[in-house]
């Protein structure tokens, strides 16, 4: 058995990406690890016969970046639209926090280095395996090999290698050690989270439907338009009874006393409406179906996607009110901003002809919408690892870098993400698309790192490496702890995002949004990695050439 998987490193990567994800499936007291259980297993299994791993290694190289440059595009694409927008809103405040705790980590390993008399090699490679920056230690590698002869390069690439390697899994370990005890100790909840970030962050929505008898005097003779702005009204009229008739709304529709209307949104701003508006009616609108219908319609046909609602002026054309929309299992009130993205279903309220017209318009194909178009993907991720490789000087020293893998992918993804689309092309995803892809991305990524730090990681528990792993966990998880304090406590950023800052790797961002149930991580990830990145780059070069 140890032949075939040492022979068929493809068999024994899915091998454990399956155990993995089968124990990952387990969960205790309501708990369970996700997809990160596959870096455990990896760990395990690595751990425990090295041959397994020894052969073939530029196989696994190759698929650890592959799963890399996926995974960070697919998180690019996502969170792009966010980014930009907290950054507009918080952009100072944002970067002098991340800027303060990178430093900090910078300085706890000074400190490391005093105290147990490491080599400046060896705490530069601690440094970037506890922060778990594969680019920061590339980095290193490559100054010394530029600076050095050739036996002296050897043997100081050695020293941070091995730092690197003791140190990589306890960084990523501290990251989910940190996360667990923080959320504890400040009794998070994370669902009043969610519920506060909602207009900040596309999250799901607690929506409902009721019916409203008119009865108050003072929104009488009032269109819609006004009625909103005036009271506040985050809910969407739908159909409305009226003496003239039965219709749909529009932003010009009048009340008068008596009248029905339906109209949709969260509970909380359901009944707000309802005192404001009148009293809850008995009779449900929705139920009459004899002129208008509804139908959830899927976005497939790629013209409409990255549009606003507003922009598609659908009330010159058809009777059609959109109520709702919903992308992946979240449910998003439809206002005249939102942005349709591929893959979306779209709650119409209309009339049954027009249905058949606007299925038509919008595609309505399941399978098309979740097609991933191969010519946008390959040509952003082309870009990403053009831009990842590039040589970039820092001013006034002799220091070089590159985005690398991570990097270059991530930031094109943001910008593309942010985009949409340009002209014919339509660079974001649909939400199961891209959803399948970071999956696919990080099954990858988790294996391969499992599988090849795993003798690392038992080696690391003996006595000789020791010191090396009380430092890496000294490092992780103080920079976690003080990332969730501070940034908690007196930044006074939501804890959800905050998740995201500390998950400095693919595997405690899935833990992350694994203990919130929901995504607001992953955008405190976008917006904290190519910063940290770069960052990080610098601080580990410093770190070798200062110290030594």
């Amino acid at each position: 058995m140890v032949n075939i998987f040492s022979n068929n490193p493809i068999i024994l990567l899915f091998a454990v990406a399956s155990l993995g994800y089968l124990f990952g499936s387990f969960k205790i007291k309501g708990q369970s690890l996700g997809l990160s259980a596959i870096l455990f297993v990896g760990l395990l299994v690595g751990g425990l016969n090295n041959k397994l791993v020894q052969s073939d290694s530029e196989i696994l190289e190759g698929i650890f970046l592959l799963g890399l440059c996926i995974f960070s595009y697919s998180v690019g694409l996502s969170s792009g639209p966010a980014f930009f927008k907290s950054y507009q809103k918080n952009g100072l405040k944002d970067f002098t926090f991340i800027l303060g705790v990178l430093c900090f980590t910078g300085l706890i390993s000074v400190g490391l280095f005093m105290l147990f008399g490491f080599s400046a090699a060896s705490i530069s490679g601690i440094y970037t395996g506890s922060t778990t920056n594969t680019a920061a230690m590339a980095g290193v590698l490559d100054y010394v090999k530029n600076l050095s002869s050739s036996a002296t390069a050897e043997s100081i690439s050695q020293q941070v290698v091995i730092g690197y390697s003791f140190s990589y899994p306890m960084g990523v370990l501290g990251g989910m050690i940190a996360i667990v005890l923080m959320e504890r100790w400040l009794k998070i909840d994370y669902e009043k989270e969610k519920h506060q970030l909602k207009n900040d962050y596309p999250v799901a929505e607690n929506l409902s439907s009721a019916s409203v008898e008119i009865t108050n005097q003072e929104v009488c003779n009032i269109s819609i338009r006004a009625l909103k702005k005036r009271h506040q009204l985050n809910i969407i009229f739908g159909r409305v009874d009226q003496k003239k008739g039965h219709q749909l709304s529009n932003w010009d529709t009048r009340f008068d006393l008596g009248d029905e209307a339906m109209i949709v949104g969260a509970k909380e701003e359901l009944e707000r409406a309802i005192t404001i508006l009148g009293k809850r009616s008995k009779k449900k609108l929705s139920y009459d179906r004899t002129i208008y219908d509804t139908r959830r319609i899927f976005v497939s046909n790629p013209i409409y996607a990255g549009k606003t609602i507003a922009s598609l002026n659908l009330e010159e054309d058809y009777n059609a009110v959109i109520t709702r929309i919903r992308r992946g299992d979240m449910d998003m009130l439809a206002q005249r901003h939102t942005v349709i993205e591929l893959g979306d279903r779209i709650r119409f309220v209309a009339k049954r002809e027009d249905l058949t017209s606007l299925s038509k318009m919008f595609g309505d194909s399941y399978q098309d919408s979740n097609k991933v178009n191969l010519f946008s993907f390959g040509l952003g991720i082309g870009l990403g690892l053009i831009i990842g490789s590039l040589n970039i000087p820092i001013p006034f020293t002799t220091i070089q870098f590159q985005l690398g893998y991570a990097g270059g992918p991530l930031i094109i993804g943001l910008l593309l993400g942010a985009l949409r689309r340009t002209g014919g092309v339509v660079w974001s995803l649909s939400y199961g698309a891209n959803v399948t892809l970071q999956q696919i991305g990080l099954i990858l990524l988790l294996s391969v790192i499992g599988l090849r730090s795993g003798t690392a990681f038992f080696d690391s528990l003996s006595f000789e490496a020791l010191q090396f792993f009380i430092a890496s966990a000294i490092i992780s998880l103080s920079t976690a702890f003080i990332t969730l304090w501070v940034g908690y406590q007196f930044f006074k950023k939501p804890f959800s995002l905050l998740l995201g800052m500390v998950a400095n790797q693919p595997a405690i961002l899935d833990f992350a949004m694994a203990r919130c149930g929901n995504k607001i991580p992953e955008f405190g990830f976008s917006m904290i990695f190519p910063i940290a990145l770069i960052m990080k780059i610098i601080i580990a070069q410093l770190l070798y050439i200062i110290l030594s």
